[in-house]
């Protein structure tokens, strides 16, 4: 499903950790495919309010999670740059589906990393 979001569409999901050699590429793919499916299920689900809109992030914060494996195994980690950049994508996100009232920190509740 094609984004409609011309603000999503346009803008570049973990753009600094694509910069950064020590984020293997096809990994950090994995984690923009998950900020993209998110955006794909808010705009087929159009969360009415912001209990709705944090339920679609933590569970993609939870597929994040499970993601830190991959990055160990390619040598690298989600660690302090990383946390902040992913926390920072997923609030741009909710905040061009019109939650900028979201708190960053509710959004990615569930995370391990």
């Amino acid at each position: 499903m094609p984004i409609t979001n011309q603000q999503v569409a346009e803008h570049v999901l973990l753009r600094q950790m694509y910069s950064d050699a020590y984020f293997p590429d096809h990994v950090v793919d994995k984690g923009r495919d998950i900020l993209l499916r998110l955006c794909g299920r808010i705009e087929a689900e159009q969360p009415p309010d912001l209990a709705a809109l944090y339920g679609l992030t933590q569970a993609a914060t939870e597929e994040f999670n499970l993601l830190e494996a991959e990055f160990e195994a390619a040598g690298s980690e989600i660690e302090t740059v990383a946390r902040e950049r992913i926390a920072d994508d997923f609030w741009f996100v909710a905040s061009a589906y019109g939650f900028t009232d979201a708190d960053v920190e509710e959004l990615i509740a569930t995370r391990h990393w």
